[in-house]
């Protein structure tokens, strides 16, 4: 029992004890690496990257690298999974036990996640595109091998279908815990279009989910981008049949609302690639993967805000260039392409000349993206990357210091409020219902796999109020707890057996 309390305690201590990790290390493309722990005069280094597509690194919060990842590459295009990609660490040696992780060589396909409760583990999330492979992850463990970290467990599945190419990942309204946000792609409903988002909640009673949510217009494609606002409330999705989705984001509940359609699919067909907003998030950025590759400038101020849309970059060589759009510690946003001599496929680069050209060896660069029109001052190839190359990718790094919503319900409780609008994919749940004029907390508990139970509820000291132990016969559980003699205020409850753990809260007024 004092165990059990002491975990129910953990998610009531202050917020500013979770550990603090950085997104100023980047690896990426051809042995390419920035450093922006000075944002007002970023500098490169050499990672052994090498990498077309799916990339992502962390650092700790003295910006010191910590590890980085990357997807296969097309020498392992046709294998029966594609297990090339591999963890890197911060000597950009491979990581104890860090290959042959699934995921195909495409693009935004990784991400990495702390622990909530451990600041010496890591998820490290991945999909495949192509693939049953689906969605999956494996556990990083920084205290092993010398600290350089080891993989613990690897290639754990979530989803099995072939999905989107893309992931993102957002803190907790509480400052603390995760959500993951991918998407389901046409190839796993047999060419119909799907508008479902998969969401996971990162707790420190592990990962919930994944939660489905059918919302926005119906997408045709496996290709594109998911990102979100800087603020964390609004999220985008892109894809490259010309679909452009504009969503509210909770980052209390996780819940995905308020579809706006900015450009619906094939009106025109311009092959978006990647997308990202400017740091206030008054303007989103569009780079395509078109003959003539563009980055488009869209004013979300705007009462129609596809009216405004402005070509503010256009290189016309070489061919299918155009790659990821990410914006940086120091607030520009930077765009990868390619060198491609019109080859589809130009992984690895040959050493011949044309892979050596400016567009291989430098970023291009927005240098004021919250201004509109040519006040956003691009710069074709301006960023050099000190001999490096790039290709189409860029890290897929999430804001690791996103504070919490401050005076938000989960920022006072330090755990989200999964709202029932959106529909578990896995079995069992938990709803409890607070009634005011009944006082009673309407505890319901179904799908449940173990047959010992116990209920525990704590207020938010962490204060234990009720408990209660028994057997199942059911998978089904359900409770009236009276709360006329509780004060008013936020109560969380925990239930669990030898197979499940659920926890909920719940607000007397």
């Amino acid at each position: 029992m004092m165990k059990k309390l002491f975990l129910l305690c953990v998610l009531f201590l202050p917020l500013v004890l979770s550990a603090q990790f950085s997104n100023r290390i980047w690896c990426f493309g051809d042995s390419a690496g920035i450093d922006f722990s000075n944002p007002s005069s970023p500098t490169t280094f050499t990672s052994s990257m090498d990498c077309r597509g799916s990339c992502c690194s962390i650092a700790d919060s003295a910006n010191q690298l910590l590890f980085y990842a990357h997807t296969g590459n097309l020498n392992l295009w046709y294998s029966p999974c594609y297990c090339g990609a591999q963890v890197v660490n911060k000597n950009h040696n491979q990581m104890l036990n860090g290959d042959s992780l699934l995921g195909d060589p495409c693009y935004n396909q990784m991400a990495i996640v702390p622990f909530p409760q451990d600041s010496s583990k890591f998820y490290l999330f991945h999909l495949s595109v192509s693939t049953l492979e689906g969605f999956r992850y494996s556990i990083i463990d920084m205290t092993l091998d010398s600290g350089k970290g080891a993989i613990i467990q690897k290639n754990i599945s979530v989803t099995d279908t072939e999905l989107f190419s893309g992931m993102t990942a957002i803190k907790n309204g509480n400052g603390r815990d995760w959500w993951v946000i991918y998407h389901n792609s046409n190839a796993s409903t047999g060419g119909l279009p799907t508008n479902d988002f998969y969401v996971l909640s990162i707790t420190p009673f592990g990962i919930q989910g994944p939660f489905i949510q059918s919302i926005g217009e119906l997408s045709s494609s496996d290709a594109g981008s998911i990102k979100f606002s800087h603020k964390g409330d609004k999220l985008i999705f892109i894809n490259a049949e010309g679909l452009i989705d504009l969503f509210v984001f909770d980052r209390c509940t996780g819940i995905i609302s308020n579809h706006l359609n900015i450009m619906h699919e094939f009106t025109p067909y311009p092959a978006y690639f990647g997308c990202e907003f400017s740091s206030n998030d008054s303007i989103l950025y569009i780079s395509t993967a078109e003959e003539v590759p563009k980055i488009l400038q869209f004013d979300l101020s705007a009462a129609n805000i596809a009216s405004t849309e402005d070509t503010v970059a256009a290189p016309i060589i070489p061919a299918y260039s155009g790659g990821y759009l990410s914006l940086a510690p120091d607030n520009k946003i930077y765009w990868s392409r390619a060198a491609t001599y019109y080859m589809t496929y130009n992984y690895p680069y040959p050493d011949t000349a044309w892979a050596f050209e400016p567009v291989a060896m430098n970023l291009s660069v927005i240098n004021n993206p919250n201004s509109l029109g040519a006040s956003c001052n691009f710069q074709l190839n301006s960023f050099y990357l000190g001999g490096a190359r790039t290709y189409y990718g860029l890290p897929n790094n999430p804001d690791y210091n996103m504070p919490a919503l401050g005076g938000s319900l989960c920022d006072t409780l330090g755990y989200p409020n999964q709202v029932q609008s959106i529909k578990p994919q896995t079995p069992n749940q938990l709803n409890v219902f607070y009634h005011p004029d009944w006082q009673t907390a309407f505890i319901n508990a179904s799908g449940l796999a173990g047959r010992n139970y116990g209920l525990h509820i704590v207020d938010i000291t962490g204060k234990e109020i009720f408990s209660e132990s028994g057997s199942l016969t059911s998978q089904y559980y359900t409770k009236d707890f009276r709360c006329q003699d509780l004060k008013d205020g936020m109560y969380l409850v925990l239930f669990e057996t030898e197979k499940d753990r659920l926890v909920k809260k719940f607000v007397k007024e």
